[in-house]
């Protein structure tokens, strides 16, 4: 049983405490009732203790024990989302059955479960059941994140890695298949009873993953068109062609992964295609060339680049390393990872191990020869400043430089040293462009190296480029030499030039105006939202054309809703109203206290989800972004979407007559998507009549069309 825990622990990244816990007695029975108190007291960091508790909460064990007073969960909480579904199945398991021992079997299959646990715990999805010798695993539920794929592609090479480093008790090593697809589908209604209830996923995609995982060889991780999709240039694949599964009519596309893609950043693994012609930002590409001429003359300066998601802080890195291309400069590249938060230096390593041009096939010897080799480019003590990065890059090197007698603080600060000592000598043979990306996911470590870093600069050649989202706050607003760049969102004309960059040079004029509508000016909303209109080949006034969300935004606006918490319930519907909605509305509508739904309208304000005009009760409030509103209400079932519907209809008939004098296109939208045709015709007849009276009646006609159609 130690030996399960100190697998497990290293499963999560955590081995560095499988000492503590063999120490104190504790194996995978007893770590399932650990509190964060008694975590605490055996010396884990914050983070590691809420790693550790999300990875407890997956292991087998405690996911079939029900919850102490656990809610019961309408099924009105159901909801449509995009989900990615991997399953795993342990190869030859009904072979061991024949020639193992119950008991021992018992103890195997746990083992197994516990390394798989272990890996989607590490990378924050969800095991939502056991079978046997299969799991089922979710990304993007309970909880969204904007790379839900990527998560779960890296938890299935990972899984085939651990599980291939358990054995039989002949000695055979275990090996599994796995399976993983991405789509729509609708989550969380309740299904069976007591310790047997789990949450009920459905729609295709489950079926997806176990036919993908039913077709893969032994250690071979297989995924689908749609994840594949998503993770870009993330990972290497083998196209496997199209493959007849059971169930599907047509033939369905596969793609093996082989292993992790070599890319110096997020936004390069998933533009690995053409980019679109870059508009919009001259006069901030203009601010970061002119620090990179005051650097280039050992004026060294720090811009930080702070925008929200797809506003473009990547596209503009890009675009300042293409300007300054044909110019001799180093450039220093190191990307922050959501998986990484915790993991000292992690993009230093990770940089490192790029440019020393490590491969699987390096043995140690061979990776501290590569690393005294990129070194001794900016470094000339290599025997006092080589064991300290061989220390952070986990590289034996006692035998070649002696041990190192320091405490963690002193190598720490040491590596720090020598560190900003290597960028400093790299900047006295020739200009650096240093660009961390992502920010918000820095790791404590790293930002202090950036921060003692950019003290350092100020009479050197060097450029230092941060971006980061507006979640984020750097401790760094304190020096002369720094720049603050916030990029807003770009124009109506031209966000229209990168709806005909990207390809919609054929589009109408009213389906280019939606387009924006809808993108409010993010960048990447408007490209993604003109791709798949395109890829959909129909009008926008097709609803499969209108009101599709992109795959490759859904999650990340998924994410943003799922940190609202029980706010999001109010924005899921605040979003039935449309784009505008009033408190007096919502609370009439809502079935919560006034009192929680003003907390839960502040938190809404607060995340910069919602604008708010006025004071309670007479405020007004509106979604950020049309597609926000969009994803709230896509994200409600059918049934509850006509419940809301239904129910806003009755209340502004009722009590609002002025809206039903004055809007009766507004009555008429609700009544219809209600399922309630004979009223939806009472009241856009009425509009029609309202629309004909100021002479306006090509509209009054298109009415009159819609209210055939709703008669029909």
């Amino acid at each position: 049983m130690s030996g399960d825990i100190a697998r497990w622990l290293e499963g999560l990244g955590l081995d560095r405490y499988a000492e503590t816990f063999a120490r104190n007695d504790i194996d995978l029975e007893v770590v399932a009732e650990l509190s964060d108190d008694d975590l605490k007291d055996l010396g884990l960091t914050l983070g590691h203790r809420r790693k550790l508790l999300k990875a407890i909460a997956a292991l087998p064990d405690v996911q079939e024990r029900p919850p102490a007073s656990a809610p019961s969960r309408s099924k009105a909480e159901a909801e449509r989302r995009q989900l990615t579904v991997m399953f795993v199945d342990l190869v030859g398991s009904t072979a061991l059955s024949q020639r193992m021992d119950p008991e021992e079997l018992s103890e195997l299959i746990g083992g197994y479960q516990t390394a798989v646990a272990g890996q989607v715990a590490r990378v924050e999805g969800h095991v939502a059941r056991y079978m046997g010798d299969g799991v089922l695993a979710y990304f993007g539920y309970p909880r969204a994140h904007e790379d839900g794929a990527d998560r779960a592609v890296r938890a299935g090479l990972a899984i085939v890695e651990m599980v291939s480093g358990l054995a039989s008790p002949d000695g055979e090593s275990l090996r599994v298949r796995v399976g993983i697809a991405t789509g729509s589908v609708v989550v969380g209604d309740i299904i069976g009873e007591g310790a047997a209830q789990e949450e009920a996923v459905t729609g295709k995609t489950p079926n997806m993953a176990a036919r993908l995982q039913a077709m893969a060889e032994p250690g071979q991780v297989v995924i689908d068109a749609m994840t594949h999709r998503l993770i870009g240039a993330a990972f290497v694949l083998e196209d496997l062609g199209r493959r007849e599964l059971k169930g599907f009519a047509e033939p369905v596309a596969a793609w093996s992964v082989v292993g992790e893609g070599v890319t110096d950043s997020r936004f390069e693994a998933t533009h690995a295609g053409a980019l679109t012609r870059f508009i919009g930002r001259e006069h901030e590409l203009g601010l970061l060339h002119e620090r990179w001429e005051l650097a280039k003359g050992g004026e060294g300066q720090v811009v930080l680049l702070s925008g929200e998601a797809g506003i473009g802080k990547s596209r503009i890195l890009q675009a300042l390393r293409e300007k300054i291309a044909g110019e001799p400069h180093f450039r220093l590249r190191y990307q922050c990872s959501p998986h990484h938060g915790n993991s000292a230096f992690f993009p230093i390593i990770q940089r490192l191990e790029r440019a020393a041009r490590f491969s699987g096939t390096d043995g140690p010897e061979s990776k501290l020869d590569k690393l005294e080799s990129l070194l001794r480019m900016s470094v000339e003590n290599i025997e006092a400043v080589t064991p300290l990065f061989a220390a952070l890059l986990s590289l034996p090197a006692a035998d070649r430089y002696g041990v190192l007698n320091l405490t963690p603080e002193q190598r720490r600060d040491r590596t720090i040293e020598a560190m900003i000592g290597q960028v400093l000598a790299l900047s006295r043979q020739r200009p650096v462009l240093f660009m961390l990306e992502d920010a918000h996911w820095i790791d404590p470590s790293t930002e202090t190296f950036v921060g003692e870093m950019m003290a350092r600069v100020a009479d050197a050649a060097v450029l230092m480029v941060i971006s980061y989202r507006p979640v984020y706050a750097p401790p760094w607003r304190r020096h002369p030499h720094l720049l603050l760049i916030a990029l807003n969102r770009l124009s109506r004309k031209q966000g229209i030039e990168i709806v005909r960059a990207a390809g919609g040079h054929a589009l109408a004029d009213t389906v280019i105006d939606q387009i924006i509508t809808r993108a409010d000016g993010v960048p990447l909303y408007v490209e993604e939202l003109t791709k798949s209109i395109i890829e959909v080949g129909k009008s926008i006034s097709d609803p499969e054309a209108r009101d599709r969300i992109p795959a490759t935004l859904q999650a990340l606006l998924i994410a943003r809703l799922d940190q609202l918490g029980e706010a999001k319930e109010t924005a899921q519907v605040g979003s039935v109203f449309g784009r505008e909605f009033s408190f007096g509305l919502l609370t009439a509508v809502a079935d919560l206290p006034a009192d929680e739904i003003k907390v839960n309208l502040e938190r809404l304000v607060q995340s910069e989800l919602v604008f708010k005009r006025g004071a309670v009760p007479d405020a007004k409030y509106t979604f950020k972004h049309a597609l926000f509103q969009d994803t709230a209400y896509e994200t409600l079932l059918l049934r509850r979407r006509r419940q809301l519907h239904a129910r806003i209809a009755e209340i502004l008939e009722r009590d609002f007559p002025e809206i039903m004098a004055t809007e009766p296109e507004t009555l008429a939208h609700h009544f219809s998507r209600a399922g309630n045709a004979d009223k939806a015709v009472r009241y856009l007849t009425l509009f029609a009549d309202k629309t004909a009276a100021v002479y306006a009646h090509t509209e009054a006609v298109a009415v009159l069309d819609q209210a055939l159609a709703e008669a029909e």
